[in-house]
């Protein structure tokens, strides 16, 4: 048995024997995620007693993907449950949630959303005002969530609510695992105005949550939330990885399974720019000759050559075994600036006609959604104010921001939601 200081030689000819005693291409693909899981080898980071390898670094996991891909199998389960809720767990919670939930998410047989975003809250997310109010070995959850993707499909939501209203606002907050099928849970779609409806809005009225799913402390979720938003950052990487490419039924189950559940996020690469167009669109419209276009055009790729490079620097210090730095936060704000700059591009080549969509658009259409998807950039996954916070604060040490609802109770902050929150 290889454990995470095993040699990356040693642990490719490990699961290279597995697969080839176990990889069954006609297999369905429920049955042999059940024994990928069993194995380890889907979750190979994952501590052994939960269903993982014990494999700390990066690289060794890498290799484990990498000799599945070969093999033309299949891996664990994609989404949030994988990239957000297990890791969470796997952190805080306790044994008998890690037994219920994480090798159900990585089988694929249970999907999360995340229920976090308020729309009275904005980025201010420890401004929450959901309540949650216990009621014996139960609570009674009240309030309303918002952009919350995949939620129609969940089975479990990773709920913030506040359950102490007479603490300060970071302190009385706790994290749950809801159950999303149950009556008082409603979830209506969002319009956006690129004309996609990927989000939703969720209505909590009287819904209910065994203690026994309360993740991390008692009233301590904001230190559990801050660990999924900061696997949130790596969500969309782990979301659009490789898709599956083998042969078979197993296979084809799984590449069905993942493109109806990436259907979702289709316009994700719109939202970040494509920057990757607009080099062939200054040649493709004659630009090229152009110095302004050469110019913008080589300054966008140079910016997005740097975000790769900070992105590098990122995983060879995870690989090192060092503590994520900032990295994470420059990354953020880094992606948000390429998305902006490259709708400017795009328009400054193809001018008005960016705005239509269609078959006889320029680029089949997707010139006009990138410059209705890119604002988003710079909210999702917290907002370019926040990331200069956190960069100007914890990095260049700056005097933190003058505050007037730290250190008292949450009940008397003035927000600009109805005080019927409060109990």
């Amino acid at each position: 048995m290889t454990d995470g200081a095993g040699n990356v030689d040693d642990i490719r000819a490990e699961v290279r024997a597995w697969l080839a005693t176990t990889w069954d291409p006609q297999r369905p693909l429920d049955q042999w995620r059940e024994l990928l899981v069993e194995s380890g080898w889907g979750c190979p980071t994952w501590p052994r007693q939960w269903w993982g390898r014990g494999l700390g670094a990066d690289a060794a996991a890498a290799a484990v993907a990498d000799e599945i891909q070969r093999a033309g199998a299949v891996g664990a389960a994609i989404g949030v449950g994988m990239a957000l809720a297990a890791p969470t767990i796997l952190q805080h919670g306790t044994d008998e949630l890690k037994r219920r939930h994480l090798r159900m998410i990585a089988s694929g047989a249970e999907t999360w959303c995340q229920l976090f975003s308020e729309p009275g809250s904005g980025s201010d997310l420890a401004g929450l005002t959901t309540r949650a109010t216990r009621d014996g070995d139960e609570w009674v959850v009240n309030g309303q969530k918002v952009w919350t993707t995949g939620a129609q499909h969940a089975s479990f939501g990773m709920l913030l609510a506040r359950t102490d209203w007479d603490a300060p606002k970071h302190d009385g907050i706790s994290f749950f695992a809801l159950p999303m099928h149950q009556p008082g849970v409603e979830v209506r779609p969002l319009r956006q105005m690129n004309g996609r409806a990927s989000f939703n809005e969720v209505f909590l009225t009287d819904a209910h949550v065994p203690h026994a799913n309360l993740v991390g402390a008692l009233h301590g979720g904001w230190q559990v939330a801050r660990t999924t938003l900061a696997h949130e950052r790596g969500l969309a990487a782990s979301l659009f990885g490789t898709l599956p490419r083998g042969d078979g039924r197993t296979a084809g189950e799984a590449l069905e399974e993942a493109i109806a559940y990436l259907k979702t996020y289709e316009w994700y690469p719109q939202r970040a720019g494509r920057p990757d167009l607009a080099a062939g669109l200054c040649r493709t419209l004659g630009r090229s000759g152009d110095p302004v276009s050469r110019q913008q055009t080589a300054a966008l790729h140079a910016l997005e050559r740097a975000a790769g490079w900070t992105a590098d620097r990122a995983r060879a210090a995870r690989q090192a075994g060092r503590s994520p730095g900032p990295e994470g936060s420059l990354a953020k704000l880094l992606a948000s600036e390429i998305a902006r700059r490259s709708a400017a591009v795009h328009t400054g080549l193809v001018g008005a006609h960016g705005l239509l969509v269609g078959e006889g658009a320029v680029a089949g259409g997707v010139i006009g959604e990138v410059l209705l998807s890119t604002p988003a950039a710079s909210i999702a996954g917290g907002t370019d104010e926040v990331q200069r916070n956190i960069i100007g604060e914890r990095i260049l040490e700056l005097p933190r921001e003058p505050s007037v609802d730290t250190g008292i109770a949450f009940r008397t902050v003035r927000t600009n939601q109805p005080a019927a929150g409060s109990p």
